[in-house]
């Protein structure tokens, strides 16, 4: 039965709104895709979504009936089915240089390998042959300590990363990483030290009867828009929304589902409790809650239970059998002022206690968050603080709770999973020296952001991208650049050219053409947010040039690099990649059976940790003690953060993003600090940092005060390299910035 009750308005469509026209741009995109409709509709109806994390078969998922298709996706089609470019086009990159990164992509597919040599005004094509040698030669010509690989997300499978980083330490580096290390580094590394897996607990499911569902840091109706169905159906059962967030995100408060016909003409009110902090202030807010909730049962104990919803604020059953170090994060947590837990949340005393007591009188609750949690320096830290409250409400080993870090791309749960990251422990390292027949390198390997430094300053030799854009992604673009020029040898793998190809080198560049996931002989899979790993199959119909799958095309290179161990790193095809990554990845025993459309399996079941038996040493989740960081500014200073538009990673669909209104050049600012400053509505103003300045318009929205937001790669000019989690190596995508009116 409908619920009026959560209707946004009683004008259907929600005209009169600001929202996406989500039907119209279905056609637009249908128009786009005209020359290649066939194909394009194999791919939705057949293949595995390669945008966000949430993971579909088709138009189908595992969590609620109906079909799921999102703007994300359809978006995303332009790119499968672009014809390939000219290359001719590239003989002299001069005139290309100045195109923005949309008119890179629109000049099609790459076709050929490509090759261009130091001093040369472009590239030539070449043989595969050729191109592979050049690879091969580089790379054994040089130490490599001194070879790097990097793998963005842009729909790669679990066997491109698993081949790569298999090929990477065959030929003798550790240097390889993925595109995770940008925004879900701290997730991974605070739930392994204290759960054992850096992955989410519970599934999308255990959405639909949760008493509670809270989203820190995330805009899931931009990034994930099918989670908005998600919701619909929870709150239709009762599910309350809470949001943890510098921005009341318009999405979040309400949103109009296409597929979901009560809300596709009413609307869907969303978000139920709005806990508003500041930009990186949610450690601090998070402290405050676990302060509360141990203050909150301390009187519960002194009281009569019949006074209160839940007898106890604490688990303590949970607390004691199945954790460890719970009075180290108890006492750091008491230590910490009130005070000092106001000021660098941005929150109030009142509003910490109060999500506390929300979380008291809702027991089944869901913890969801991105990156506006672990984008900071301080990033682990405030993961950790986050499991501490679920820990101390014992949100694990039971059905409709648990703690979810929610993906934006497809391939980067998978990517670390099947060791496609720098660093593994002795016994991994020894595992696979058995299953391979080849020694595992000893030496620490750098992380993405360590390779763009090493690069920079000269200490890397040969330097391949699959995908990515540093110039796009990182902070300091000056220092991207250089790491771009300085190499001997630089290799992009891609599926469309990019500013970061057309760098001019000190050394010389190679062009390698991708072939996508639905063109790839014998498809390939992907692992969602919820640890599910679902087969992707190869679509027929229509292929670019000689563009080759990613995994072959790391297995050629690195048999001509070491020829004695050819046979140790080449795949007849892919189902044998799939059959060793069994025996490599324990928790991927099962990979090997898939092979069809809607094959799938979850690793570690809908519910992790069903028994409270944790991954960890002594089998218990280990509470941390954690304290806030001091946020300060000066007066007239401003925190800047950061967002995501119309887009998927770098690549912009839109000038405004249609769920806010806001344009790409426009800075979101309270109205309290805009009229304070005698700043009106839609003012240019300049916002500048430490290590760069933002010009832009002032766009007035529900932010809390004391901070902006810009969208991202705009803002970029703002933040610096430096500064990144100490532990986890994730960039920090904020700062602190002056902001001051100029003539237009």
């Amino acid at each position: 039965m409908w619920n009026p009750r959560q209707w946004v308005s009683l004008v259907p469509g929600g005209l009169g709104h600001q929202k996406p026209h989500h039907y119209f741009e279905m056609l637009r995109v249908a128009w786009r895709n005209r020359r290649q409709l066939p194909f394009a509709w194999r791919i939705l109806m057949d293949g595995v979504c390669d945008g966000c994390a949430l993971g579909t078969s088709g138009v189908a998922d595992w969590t609620i009936p109906g079909v799921h298709l999102c703007m994300v996706r359809l978006e995303l089609l332009e790119i499968n089915t672009a014809q390939a470019l000219d290359p001719d086009r590239l003989r002299d990159v001069a005139s290309l240089t100045e195109l923005s990164s949309a008119e890179l992509r629109n000049l099609g597919r790459l076709p050929v390998p490509m090759y261009r040599q130091q001093g040369d005004p472009g590239f030539r094509v070449i043989s595969w042959d050729e191109a592979l040698d050049v690879a091969a030669n580089h790379i054994r010509e040089h130490d490599p300590r001194r070879v790097a690989i990097y793998l963005t997300s842009r729909g790669i499978t679990n066997e491109v990363y698993y081949v790569a980083q298999k090929a990477a330490r065959l030929i003798g580096s550790n240097h390889i990483d993925n595109a995770a290390r940008l925004c879900h580094a701290a997730s991974t590394e605070a739930m392994k030290g204290m759960l054992g897996y850096g992955a989410s607990s519970c599934s999308y499911k255990d959405w639909l009867g949760a008493d509670l569902i809270v989203f820190f840091g995330s805009n899931t109706p931009n990034n994930q828009p099918v989670t908005t169905k998600y919701l619909h159906a929870a709150k239709a059962a009762g599910t309350q929304v809470a949001v943890v967030n510098t921005y009341r995100e318009p999405g979040l408060d309400r949103y109009w589902v296409p597929s979901v016909l009560e809300s596709s003409l009413f609307g869907t009110r969303l978000a139920d409790h709005w806990f508003d902090v500041n930009t990186g202030g949610d450690l601090a807010f998070l402290v405050g809650v676990f302060r509360a909730l141990i203050e909150m049962h301390t009187r519960l104990g002194q009281e009569s239970v019949e006074q209160h919803i839940n007898a106890s604020a604490l688990d303590e059953g949970f607390i004691r059998h199945a954790t460890t170090n719970f009075q180290a994060a108890r006492h750091a947590a008491l230590e910490t002022d009130w005070k000092e837990l106001i000021a660098s949340s941005g929150s109030s005393e009142a509003h910490m206690r109060s999500f506390a007591e929300l979380l008291c009188a809702q027991p089944n609750t869901v913890f969801v968050w991105s990156m506006g949690l672990t984008q900071h320096v301080h990033g682990v830290d405030t993961i950790r603080a986050l499991i501490n409250v679920a820990l101390v409400r014992g949100l694990f080993g039971r059905t409709n709770c648990g703690v979810m870090p929610i993906r934006g791309h497809s391939g980067v749960q998978g990517g670390a999973e099947v060791g496609c990251l720098p660093n593994v422990d002795q016994a991994t390292s020894e595992h696979w020296e058995r299953i391979w027949g080849f020694s595992v390198p000893g030496y620490r390997g750098l992380t993405a952001v360590e390779m763009v430094d090493a690069s920079a300053a000269g200490q890397i030799d040969v330097f391949w991208n699959v995908g990515g854009n540093f110039l796009e992604t990182l902070p300091d673009r000056g220092r991207s650049r250089r790491a771009l020029v300085r190499p001997r040898l630089r290799i992009h793998q891609d599926i469309v050219l990019s500013s970061s190809m057309l760098v001019e080198s000190d050394g010389d560049v190679l062009l390698l053409p991708s072939a996508t996931r639905y063109e790839a002989a014998g498809g390939g899979t992907e692992t969602s947010t919820e640890r599910r790993i679902i087969f992707s199959p190869e679509i027929p119909g229509r292929r670019i040039g000689s563009a080759r799958p990613e995994w072959w095309v790391f297995g050629e290179v690195a048999a001509r690099v070491r020829p004695e161990e050819a046979v140790k790193i080449r795949f007849e095809e892919v189902a044998g990649i799939r059959a060793e990554i069994a025996q490599a990845v324990p928790q991927y025993r099962g990979i090997e059976k898939l092979g069809c459309k809607g094959d799938q399996f979850q690793w570690g079941g809908r519910i992790l940790y069903p028994d409270l038996r944790f991954n960890t040493p002594d089998r218990k989740a280990k509470f941390s003690a954690v304290r806030p960081v001091s946020l300060e500014r000066a007066a007239d200073m401003l925190y800047v953060s950061t967002r995501r538009g119309r887009q998927f990673n770098s690549m912009v669909y839109e000038h405004t993003d249609p769920l806010t209104g806001v344009a790409r050049d426009e800075i979101l600012v309270s109205r309290e600090d805009a009229v304070s400053r005698g700043l009106p509505n839609g003012s240019s103003v300049r916002l500048v940092s430490q290590f760069g300045e933002f010009r832009g318009r002032l766009k007035f929205g529900p932010m809390r005060s004391g901070n902006l937001e810009v969208h991202w790669p705009e803002g970029m000019v703002l933040l610096s390299s430096r500064k990144i989690d100490p532990v986890s190596l994730e960039p920090a995508y904020s700062t602190t910035v002056t902001i001051e009116r100029v003539k237009e």
